[in-house]
Order: structure tokens, then C-alpha cells, then sequence
């Protein structure tokens, strides 16, 4: 029986890499503008800038945006200033569970504690802040190499625009 040289034909490897781009392509156009957004607004809950505390009232746009990056709604929150306002816990203090000795010893543990905890926290928060400013700028190049490289600029910009234009219009409704 003859061979069908169609049913036997393997993929191009070559063909498939380039339609797999193409895609990633489409899809980062796409998605770009969500994650710029996440990406800076998460730089500013890492350092809480989103929120008012004694002392710092953020610019009201600053914490819209923290809002619908928490709470998916753009509006800024009502401000509960003063002797009843939440205060930011580093460290989980143990209940106390009548073992004086054992007290004692976790409170002299805790004496050197919270200094290494809050380095431990600020340097993950400038890791975290790294990652981040890395996501944009590879998004940016992403973005860049896209619309310089690519054969249909258009496609990628309607789809940069519908990725841009949906957030918006859903948190509008």
C-alpha cells in the first residue's frame, strides 16, 4: 500500500516556535497593561504608601489605585485616624499561659528577635521590590521588541488597548 506523504508529514519545529511567539506575543500585548499596574501598585502596598496612617495621608489616586489592586474598586477608603487606628503588628506576641519560666525565657528570646525579624522583613521587601521593578522592565522590553519586531504591529496594539481599555471599563460599571 502506498504511503500518504500528508498523514505521515511531521510538524516543523521551526513553524511551531514561530506560532508559539506569535502567540506569547498576542498574549503579552495583552496582559502587559495588568501587569504594569500590579507590578507598581504592589511596590507601593510592599512600603503600605496605599495607606493612611498617623503623620502620612497618601495622594488620593496612590490609594484608589491600592484599592483596586486589594479590593478589585476604585475608591479611596474612609480614614479611621487616632487612638483607635489599627497599628501594623511585626511580630505574633505568645499568649500567656501562666508558665512564668517559660515567659521569662521567650521574652529575652524576643529581645533580640524582633531586630533580626525587621531585617529579615526589610530586605524581603527590597527583594520583592527588585522583582517587581524587574517585571515592568521585562514587560517594557517585551512590549518593545513586539512592536519593533513583529509583523502585525496592529494586532498588538488592539490587543495592548483591549488589555488596557477592559480593567477600566469594568471597574466603571
Amino acid at each position: 500500500m502506498p504511503r500518504n506523504p500528508i498523514s505521515n508529514r511531521r510538524p516543523n519545529p521551526a513553524a511551531r516556535l514561530m506560532s508559539l511567539r506569535q502567540w506569547h506575543g498576542y498574549i503579552g500585548a495583552f496582559i502587559a497593561p495588568s501587569v504594569l499596574f500590579f507590578a507598581f501598585t504592589g511596590i507601593l502596598q510592599i512600603f503600605h504608601l496605599h495607606e493612611a496612617r498617623p503623620g502620612y495621608q497618601p495622594p488620593p489616586l496612590i490609594e484608589k489605585l491600592g484599592a483596586v489592586h486589594k479590593d478589585q474598586e476604585f475608591k479611596a477608603h474612609e480614614h479611621h485616624g487616632g487612638a483607635g487606628a489599627e497599628k501594623r503588628h511585626t511580630a505574633v506576641e505568645p499568649a500567656d499561659d501562666g508558665d512564668h519560666d517559660a515567659s521569662a525565657a521567650r521574652a529575652t528570646a524576643s529581645a533580640t528577635t524582633p531586630d533580626t525579624a525587621q531585617l529579615r522583613i526589610y530586605a524581603l521587601k527590597w527583594m520583592f521590590t527588585l522583582v517587581a521593578v524587574g517585571l515592568i522592565a521585562s514587560t517594557l522590553i517585551g512590549l518593545w521588541m513586539g512592536f519593533t519586531a513583529g509583523r502585525r504591529k496592529g494586532v498588538l496594539a488592539l490587543l495592548f488597548l483591549v488589555g488596557a481599555a477592559a480593567p477600566i471599563l469594568l471597574l466603571a460599571l
